[in-house]
């Protein structure tokens, strides 16, 4: 296993780097054979100038960075009013490409079907619950629970002849309710 390991270690990657650093990172390759001492300096005058052009336009960009941050500055745009824009510019694409269209229409129509169902569901029930309460079985109960109840239900208590209420409900009712009750022993 370790041999493996070790193998794996001193095998350089053969996948090229791209960027500045390309040249840095590969190393020094043995000269090809067929290259002349000519052909050589000329890559060599080649490669300075690439070099050389890449130090420019770096130069270059960061001078053109500073000017569109001057710029920025001067117009009072803030990096926050640009994450608004950008923001809203995005959400713009977004409601207007073709995808959320149809995602909004496929979701409107599921919500009128919905509602449809729910609507006859609703009306399904509620005429199932006017069928149970005509129903006889329904109505026989219905007078059943009404005869309890007049049956449960207290009278009026009798009344004088001259209007009044009966001497035991009157005392009752003005009696203290500190008082002890003839049900209630004293202690």
């Amino acid at each position: 296993m370790e041999g493996e390991e070790k193998d794996f270690q001193e095998q350089p990657d053969s996948v090229a780097e791209v960027g500045e650093d390309a040249v840095t990172s590969v190393g020094a390759a043995p000269l090809p054979p067929v290259m002349t001492e000519e052909e050589r300096q000329e890559l060599q005058q080649e490669l300075a100038k690439v070099e050389d052009e890449i130090q420019t336009l770096s130069q270059v960009l960061a001078a053109k960075e500073k000017q569109l941050a001057d710029i920025k500055r001067k117009l009072g745009v803030t990096p926050l009013n640009e994450l608004k824009q950008n923001i809203t510019k995005t959400w713009q694409e977004v409601t207007t490409s073709t995808a959320y269209r149809r995602t909004s229409e496929t979701l409107s129509q599921a919500s009128l079907k919905a509602t449809a169902a729910f609507s006859n569901m609703g009306s399904a029930i509620s005429k199932k619950f006017e069928d149970v309460r005509n129903a006889p079985t329904f109505k026989s109960l219905e007078e059943k629970v009404e005869t309890l109840k007049t049956k449960i239900t207290p009278t009026a208590p009798p009344s004088n002849q001259d209007g009044n209420i009966p001497e035991t409900t009157e005392s009752l009712i003005n009696q203290p309710e500190d008082a002890p009750t003839q049900d209630a022993p004293m202690q």
